[in-house]
């Protein structure tokens, strides 16, 4: 059976409303988060264009259409309202959003809001217990605070490719956007503390998130081992610099990943291989020796793994209680019996086809035995308007005559 999906209005941050001026991903990604707590997301969006992902993803037809696989991927659950700020009257319209609001979120680079009328002294004058996030490559001051950034570009810079790939392959770039999603997580997080601390004394706060920061701290052990030994990390591939056996290995079909850190482990890993003699070898007897000792160990190994399949020694060694996994494919991971019951991906309607269904991903978290994930699909450019003006007390012949203005 699977995790039953939690109530909106029961979540920890039912009630909460958050303006989202947010594009492309570690920004949008924060605000998801919070909308999968409960929270109600309005999207801010530029008239006729709208959030840059809206453009980007792997179908032509999406990006044409505004609902590029980029966008629908994090903006599930939120509303759209488009809205034109360098207007005077868009501007007039952002205050008496703000002053209703409980969060606000940009990715804009540091300064923007203040060129807008709104940087952090204009909005908590209009309301002084928002809590503001600002996020940013490098942060709101600092040598590289006004250079534009991008996953790749924080990738670099903080240390994360140097220390991926092999001496032959690397510097390598992750696979994925992990220094735009660790700061999305960041600014969830940091958003989710103020608002604890505005329950306790009515204070906002001000939030200033740095990619670059959050991807450095990412790090763990690569930047612990450098600040407290001053060993730097090498390129090793996919075997782990603290222990081995503990990387991928091949096997008689498939690959697995195998990470037998504890002595106990890796003596149940040998007997489970039916080779006792590697537990008994010198080169291997110890933590320290199996680590100077990688290769061989790998080959003798490797040699057994052959026997069998990566699916059937990931049974055969998690059942003894040895951490074993085979490398799936992004499908496949999906596709797992796990992932299904965790009821971690979600079916929607189509933004603007009923009839046509959308995947996307929950949250990874489950509150009170439930999981969470969006409760109505991504919106589409402005889808909103109207109704998210008409609850800040606009009526209709005001929205009117904004729209005529092309101020929505």
């Amino acid at each position: 059976m699977s995790a039953a999906t939690a109530p909106r209005d029961t979540l920890p941050l039912a009630g909460v409303r958050v303006l989202d001026l947010t594009n492309v991903l570690a920004g949008p990604y924060a605000g998801y988060q919070l909308s999968l707590m409960g929270a109600d997301v309005v999207k801010v969006e530029v008239p006729a264009s709208g959030d840059l992902a809206r453009q980007l993803g792997a179908s032509s037809e999406l990006n044409e259409r505004r609902v590029g696989a980029s966008f629908l991927a994090q903006n599930a659950g939120k509303r759209s309202l488009t809205l034109n700020l360098k207007a005077p009257e868009g501007r007039r319209v952002m205050r008496r959003l703000v002053r209703d609001a409980d969060v606000l979120i940009e990715n804009f680079r540091p300064g923007v809001m203040e060129r807008l009328g709104f940087g952090w002294d204009e909005l908590s004058e209009i309301n002084p217990g928002l809590v503001y996030c600002a996020v940013s490559g490098f942060g709101a001051d600092g040598p590289l605070s006004d250079r534009p950034a991008y996953d790749q570009i924080i990738q670099g810079l903080s240390g994360m490719m140097d220390a991926t790939g092999t001496e032959e392959t690397g510097p390598l770039r992750a696979g994925f956007p992990i220094a735009d999603v660790m700061g999305g997580l960041a600014a969830a997080f940091a958003i989710s503390g103020a608002l604890v601390r505005r329950e306790r004394t009515g204070e906002g706060s001000r939030l200033d998130v740095s990619m670059l920061e959050t991807a450095i701290t990412a790090m763990g052990w690569g930047v612990s081992n450098y600040l407290s030994a001053g060993v730097e990390p090498s390129r090793i591939g996919n075997e782990n610099a603290t222990a081995a056996p503990s990387g991928t290995f091949s096997t008689g079909e498939g690959t697995l990943n195998i990470a037998a850190n504890k002595q106990e482990q890796f003596e149940i890993l040998c007997a489970r291989l039916a080779a006792p003699e590697l537990v008994e070898d010198p080169r291997f007897a110890t933590r320290e020796g199996r680590k100077s000792h990688r290769v061989a160990l790998r080959e003798a190994l490797e040699e057994r793994l052959a026997e069998r399949s990566a699916a059937e020694w990931e049974h055969i060694l998690s059942e003894a209680g040895v951490p074993a996994a085979r490398v799936l494919s992004v499908r496949e991971a999906l596709e797992l019996d796990h992932v299904a019951h965790r009821g971690l991906v979600r079916t929607l309607p189509f933004p603007g086809d009923e009839d046509r269904e959308l995947r996307v991903l929950g949250s990874g978290v489950h509150v009170d035995g439930s999981a969470l994930g969006p409760d109505r699909s991504p919106p589409l450019l402005g889808e909103h308007t109207d109704q998210i003006l008409g609850e800040s007390g606009f009526d209709q012949d005001d929205v009117d005559a904004l729209r005529e203005a092309g101020v929505v």
